[in-house]
């Protein structure tokens, strides 16, 4: 028995609790018998935390990471300098050099530290663009990300990454669980800024908009991809880390839609009449990107359940509640 299965009720650490993911994963933990210390360098935005601690630091510095894991027996390590795809095609110096810096001593200080099992969260932004190049895309399967051509600056950290923590495992006994994220949105979520990902940015933009009315999409919106409801992504990432699987897993949904798709169901929730104007000058990333589940069902008899219009109706709902005095701004885009 590792020193998870030991422990009556175990200590778990997640990074990035100031954020979308963690903060529901802390909500998910706590419910599930965990006493749980949160991580970030920012408190979460819109409401406040459940961990029994809290605790604001910058975890680019050894120190900061090496205090956080201290007596800690799981490390969820979701922190990371992250956006949509407007955000990470302009941002590929500051990314690299922000992830790298975290996810390093992060893995040395649980080294250090003798944490029980550390889970890094990845990103589809690792698979190769070549597999990417049509809306028809085939599903990405964990072993597609080699050979290496990754999404530039953030897609290539987050690979990186991934290898180190292999090599902690082969080389110091570290337990590492690796998850690759397949779109994840849902309430709670940055929706404006320009950080924010497709559905919310989509959820953003319908609920300013006058109706009937018309909203700017990104692309010629055929481009593909999957998306991921918030309950189905922390359940995911908690089966995961007690998995006895060590190599990465995609956590996503097979549900590929364009974005234009998108819009329309986010449309149909609302219940205005909204067109949509297509910018083909702006970023659109990859042409298509899907998940391919058979792994995932295999490891753990289990994948996300909940279809995009299930999760759009509580996201939308929370956005426009949101942005009730807000006026049309910004535009769509999709990561």
């Amino acid at each position: 028995m590792d020193q998870m299965s030991k422990s009556l009720k175990p200590w778990a650490l997640v990074t990035g609790a100031g954020g979308f993911i963690g903060h529901h994963l802390v909500s998910y933990l706590r419910a599930n018998g965990y006493r749980v210390r949160g991580v970030d360098i920012k408190l979460p935005e819109y409401c406040s935390t459940d961990a029994d601690e809290f605790l604001l630091l910058d975890l680019r510095e050894l120190r900061n990471c090496q205090t956080c894991t201290a007596r800690m027996d799981l490390v969820y390590h979701l922190a990371a300098d992250m956006g949509g795809i407007g955000y990470i095609t302009a941002s590929h110096a500051g990314i690299a050099y922000n992830n790298s810096l975290m996810n390093l001593y992060m893995l040395e200080a649980s080294r250090r530290n003798d944490v029980g099992r550390f889970l890094f969260s990845s990103s589809a932004c690792v698979y190769p663009h070549g597999l990417q190049i049509s809306p028809d895309v085939t599903p990405l399967r964990e072993e597609d990300a080699f050979p290496a051509q990754p999404e530039e600056g953030y897609g290539l950290e987050k690979l990186y990454a991934e290898k180190l923590c292999q090599y902690y495992m082969e080389d110091y006994g570290l337990y590492t669980r690796v998850v690759r994220f397949h779109n994840v949105y849902g309430p709670l979520g940055t929706y404006d800024g320009g950080r924010e990902k497709a559905p919310a940015a989509m959820c953003r933009k319908v609920a300013c908009a006058q109706s009937p009315g018309a909203i700017e999409v990104w692309g010629d919106g055929r481009q593909t991809r999957s998306f991921m409801y918030i309950d189905d992504c922390v359940e995911g990432i908690h089966r995961i880390m007690r998995s006895d699987y060590r190599n990465p897993l995609n956590l996503g949904t097979d549900e590929l839609v364009s974005v234009d798709e998108l819009a329309e169901i986010v449309i149909e929730v609302s219940g205005k009449k909204i067109a949509l104007v297509h910018d083909l000058t702006k970023p659109q990333g990859v042409r298509g990107r899907n998940s391919d589940n058979t792994r995932l069902r295999s490891v753990l008899r289990w994948e996300p359940q909940i279809t995009l219009r299930k999760g759009i109706i509580p996201t939308y709902s929370w956005i426009a509640a949101q942005t009730e005095n807000a006026t049309p701004g910004a535009t769509v885009a999709a990561e």
